[in-house]
């Protein structure tokens, strides 16, 4: 009904048989949008947790120097990254559900998807340089100062940068291509597969590209990460230090190869199952991902604590 209500003005014709709508309508949490404002609460609390957690262990980083080593100096990276990505949905997820302002036009749209997907290609690029910080301090120990200096690790930051937006230029420039028939996502923000869904033309490219890129990306990043603690394992030395990385893999591979299946296989599953996959997805990781390295690394718990201790004194 709601696509039948605006199909008569939400689509500008860019080329010849070109569509595009002029606005998408997101969605928030099926079968409970008449108690949305309470369903924000918990994701009030998400948001408060991950942008304070990630903001913290960045000022502590920056501001402690006895931390301003490569370990850390790819935390900050990491917290950075789920920062962009906590903030890249903030506005119209909490948007829908406090104002029920669904709307969001095209270009909007295509500006989000850069960023969401942006940091996460580039957060899986931190934790593949991280296994590599970890691979190096646990089985060349003597050589991670010279291997790691901070000329390379500026390098490794720029290279993250690059690598995880070049290639979603000419993804999103796809998707101009492509004739839209409906104007309605299954998200509070918008996903490359579930814009591409709406396409009532041929999504093969798209799609083929989308595929290669998330191979190429992530999907080279999940098994180099395989491998470098396949070879920690091989040299028998412990690696009691690459819990909270082993986590933090875990918390962002798993929730993604999720989303990925269900957008591709998941076609018959009930919409509230794609929602809460989709948001976790985009918060499990931001959320746990403070919380951990703040737990299990001994010098940010010291700190924090002594953070929080002074200003209660």
């Amino acid at each position: 009904k709601l696509e039948a209500a605006v199909s008569s003005d939400c689509t500008t014709v860019l080329q010849p048989g070109i569509f595009h709508p002029a606005v998408f309508f997101l969605t928030g949490i099926p079968s409970l949008e008449t108690s949305q404002t309470w369903t924000s609460i918990p994701f009030c609390c998400l948001y408060v947790i991950a942008i304070s957690g990630n903001g913290m262990i960045l000022f502590v980083i920056i501001t402690e120097s006895s931390l301003h080593e490569p370990m850390y100096y790819f935390l900050s990276m990491l917290s950075f990254m789920d920062l962009g990505l906590c903030l890249s949905t903030l506005i119209t997820m909490l948007g829908i559900f406090w104002f029920t302002a669904r709307e969001i036009s095209f270009d909007a749209c295509i500006g989000q998807m850069f960023f969401i997907h942006g940091f996460t290609f580039m957060e899986s690029s931190v934790l593949l340089a991280m296994a590599f910080d970890r691979f190096i301090a646990i089985c060349n120990p003597l050589r991670y100062a010279t291997i790691l200096t901070n000329s390379r690790i500026i390098k490794v930051g720029f290279a993250i940068v690059l690598r995880g937006t070049t290639a979603l230029v000419p993804l999103l420039l796809l998707l101009k291509c492509l004739s839209c028939c409906s104007h309605v996502l299954h998200h509070s923000y918008c996903f490359h597969p579930d814009v591409m869904k709406l396409s009532c033309t041929d999504t093969w490219i798209n799609s083929a590209f989308g595929l290669v890129i998330v191979i190429s990306t992530a999907g080279l990043d999940s098994v180099l990460i395989l491998l470098s603690y396949a070879l920690i394992i091989h040299s028998k030395k412990a690696f009691g230090t690459c819990v909270s990385h082993i986590s933090a893999v875990a918390i962002f591979y798993i929730p993604m190869i999720s989303l990925l299946l269900a957008h591709r296989f998941g076609k018959h599953a009930p919409p509230l199952v794609h929602t809460l996959i989709a948001n976790v997805y985009l918060l499990i990781p931001p959320v746990m991902n403070p919380i951990i390295y703040s737990v299990k690394t001994k010098q940010i718990r010291k700190i924090v604590l002594k953070i929080f201790l002074s200003k209660l004194i």
